[in-house]
Parts: structure tokens; C-alpha cells; sequence
């Protein structure tokens, strides 16, 4: 039993470690708000998961106060992800900015392709 909470909360750090480097590699704010929220709280639930498991078999009975966390998480998450979506649509609207077209203008390519370098004269 230790050892398969001890592997859950690996894989849930794992995954909750890979949310946050989503948030700092990824370039625009649709992108970083993105990973943070599926990984993070799929991370999350594998840590409750684990916890749970260790400490029903520690004590003997179930516990399941952890239950609790995650329907919280799984209520909340989402509603801040589109609050917060929301609020960057009606600014970005505000300001005259089109988040779709900047999106595309990141991601073409140069005229020499991929990976191509520009000489400096």
C-alpha cells in the first residue's frame, strides 16, 4: 500500500511539476493559463488519491476527508479557468487586439523555414 501511494504522488508531482513548466515555457496567455489548469489538477487528484490510500490503510478505516479537496478542485478549476479566459477576451476586445490573430502571427514560419538563422550584414 506504501508503495503505490508512494507512486501516485510521484506521478501526481510529476504532473503538477509539468503545469508549471507549461506556464513559464508557453508564449501567450491562453497558452500558459492551459497547462496549468489540466496538469496541475490531474496532479493534484493523484496527490489526494495517494494520500487517502496511505492514510486509510494507516489507520485502518476509510478516510475520506481528501473527497472533499477534490470535488472542490474539480468544481473550482474550471470556473476560474473561464473567469479568467473571459476577462483576457474582454480586455484583449477592449484594447483592439484580436488574440486569434496573434496567436497565428507567433506561430509562422520565416520565408527560409524552421530553424532558419538571418544574417546580420
Amino acid at each position: 500500500m506504501t508503495y503505490a501511494a508512494a507512486l501516485l504522488i510521484l506521478l501526481g508531482a510529476l504532473l503538477a511539476f509539468g503545469g508549471s513548466l507549461g506556464l513559464l515555457t508557453l508564449k501567450t496567455f491562453y497558452e500558459r493559463v492551459h497547462a496549468p489548469t489540466i496538469a496541475t489538477t490531474l496532479g493534484t487528484g493523484l496527490i489526494l488519491t495517494a494520500s487517502m490510500l496511505y492514510f486509510s490503510a494507516l489507520d485502518s478505516r476509510p478516510v475520506l476527508h481528501e473527497i472533499l479537496i477534490g470535488v472542490f478542485m474539480t468544481v473550482s478549476t474550471p470556473v476560474t479557468y473561464m473567469l479568467l479566459v473571459r476577462a483576457a477576451l474582454h480586455r484583449d476586445s477592449a484594447e483592439g487586439r484580436d488574440p486569434v490573430a496573434a496567436y497565428h502571427a507567433d506561430r509562422t514560419e520565416s520565408p527560409a523555414g524552421p530553424g532558419a538563422r538571418s544574417e546580420e550584414p
